[in-house]
């Protein structure tokens, strides 16, 4: 048998054809790299973390609870130089349950009122309207001219036509509700809200059929 030399390289003495083994060295290799890989998708898990954390910044998108529950549209408000005015939309309810309106405040105005427009001995007259503006569940409630509307007494700057005017709305349960409602002319049925103000006397009826809420001794 010839003898067999073992260097470096390996051992020597086999046929050239011969299946060579798998040196220890090499199959250390092979597992540091098997193991290097698992490692390599363990270390991935970690930044999946930032994903999971996207759905905390859901609620920060989300409207504020009270402008889900009613929404104003189509807003406006009678354009006046001065004295009095009114805003008008549709109040929608998106709720199962009757939501109510207290009170109203608006930059332009130090005293706003909720009011309505009802038949008293056959005279139109305008007066606060007790308890609020009531909107049933899923429902909808006109404020228009000639009916229940958002009073704006001492205007303190002209409202003109297309002006950007502000509300805030305050709710039975403390909750807010803002909007902005935009100038428009409209004459309707001749209501004039302007100071001197009477809103059961003889200057809510002019005798012409049309109803005139306030027009000024002047």
């Amino acid at each position: 048998m010839p003898a067999r030399r073992i260097t470096r390289a390996g051992i020597t003495g086999f046929p050239r054809n011969g299946v060579r083994r798998t040196t220890p060295a090499g199959l250390l290799v092979a597992v540091a790299m098997v193991l290097g890989g698992c490692g390599s998708q363990g270390a991935q898990e970690p930044a999946a973390a930032p994903g999971t954390a996207a759905p905390a910044a859901t609620p920060s998108a989300t409207p504020s609870a009270a402008a889900s529950v009613l929404t104003v549209t189509d807003p406006w408000v009678k354009t006046t130089k001065k004295g009095m005015s009114a805003a008008f939309g549709t109040l929608v309810n998106n709720t199962d349950a009757e939501v109510t309106i207290v009170s109203g405040v608006s930059p332009i105005s130090p005293v706003i009122e909720l009011h309505e427009v009802v038949d008293s001995k056959g005279k139109m007259i305008m007066r606060p309207k007790e308890g609020g503006i009531v909107i049933p569940p899923q429902g909808t409630h006109q404020l228009q001219p000639g009916g229940d509307h958002i009073m704006l007494m001492g205007v303190t700057e002209a409202v003109r036509p297309g002006a950007q005017i502000p509300f805030t709305l305050t709710l039975k349960d403390g909750r807010t509700v803002e909007f902005t409602a935009v100038g428009k002319d409209f004459a309707g049925g001749k209501e004039d809200y302007q100071p001197g103000m009477d809103m059961g006397g003889d200057k809510a009826d002019k005798g012409d059929g049309d109803m005139h809420m306030g027009e000024s001794d002047g």
